[in-house]
């Protein structure tokens, strides 16, 4: 098969905007026109792209031709800018980076894309163990991710190493304190959500049992919840970038001064020629450097 590219463009506006009508909108056509875009589409490939739910999704053959659709696109707007600067009003560059990350070594990949005319970043926030899964949707063309192994279609390469520690303000951890070490099956812990295992890994390492504590507070976003561990909510594994100013001053302290947790982290993109990808790769790489520790 061979799709078209305003084929390609209305599976795309369909999943982006969630339903037939809207996509029709955004591409300044009639929704019969979409509609008859996606049938030859479907036809095509023999099988159903679209579940025509509210909002409307990809099926596992969408989501193959929508990494197409986003890839093609990304080279069309690129070959256009070549000819011509002034014909693209904007390159999407979706990325999926883990909350963490975020708030700490990748910062000054924003510095560097703001300086890019006509860039427009989009980030979508996971747990590292899971921003891949974005990947192999087509969602996003690269990610920050602890998955090593290369999605397909994807080339991926480490960045370095997030180290986290169990911290918590200082109160807290006397008030916890029993001899040389700490109730850990009963001190109340923050976790970022549900899929946050750091938390959890680290007490069955030190307890060696899989049970949670009585009390268990979900923050979700790494700011708020480096502020609930500084506040003495619960004690939490903090990222090194958040936690080593606090230890220094006195805010937070190591509830073990052995005990630490290297993350893996990996930069995930798809295997495409990209100026536009290649320049952020080389954002990423540069701001790992600075940022990570070496594995």
């Amino acid at each position: 098969m061979e799709p078209q590219p305003a084929q390609l463009a209305a599976l795309v506006a369909i999943v982006e905007h969630g339903t037939f009508d809207a996509a029709a909108r955004h591409l300044h056509v009639t929704p019969s026109a979409i509609s008859q875009r996606v049938r030859a589409l479907e036809s095509a490939a023999g099988q159903v792209l679209v579940q025509r739910t509210t909002p409307c999704r990809p099926t596992a053959a969408g989501e193959t031709l929508l990494r197409l659709a986003r890839q093609t696109r990304l080279l069309y707007d690129e070959a256009r800018d070549a000819l011509d600067e002034g014909a693209r009003e904007r390159l999407a560059l979706p990325v999926a980076v883990n909350a963490d990350s975020l708030a700490t070594w990748f910062r000054p990949v924003l510095a560097e894309v703001a300086a890019w005319p006509g860039a427009v970043l989009t980030l979508h926030v996971d747990d590292q163990a899971h921003t891949a899964d974005l990947l192999r949707t087509g969602d996003v063309l690269a990610v920050v991710t602890s998955e090593p192994r290369a999605v397909q279609g994807c080339v991926s390469e480490q960045l370095g190493v997030l180290r986290y520690r169990p911290v918590a303000a200082r109160d807290f951890a006397e008030r916890w304190r029993r001899g040389r070490s700490f109730d850990w099956a009963h001190m109340p812990v923050v976790v970022f959500n549900e899929k946050d295992a750091l938390q959890h890994d680290h007490l069955v390492e030190r307890t060696g049992s899989a049970a949670p504590p009585p009390v268990v507070h979900r923050v979700p976003t790494s700011a708020d919840f480096h502020e609930a561990v500084r506040l003495g909510l619960g004690w939490g594994m903090l990222p090194e970038p958040q936690s080593e100013p606090d230890l220094a001053s006195g805010r937070v302290v190591a509830l073990s001064a052995r005990s630490r947790l290297d993350v893996p982290l990996y930069w995930q993109r798809w295997r495409l020629d990209s100026p536009a990808l290649n320049r952020l790769t080389d954002a990423v790489r540069a701001a790992a450097r600075a940022g990570l520790r070496r594995s």
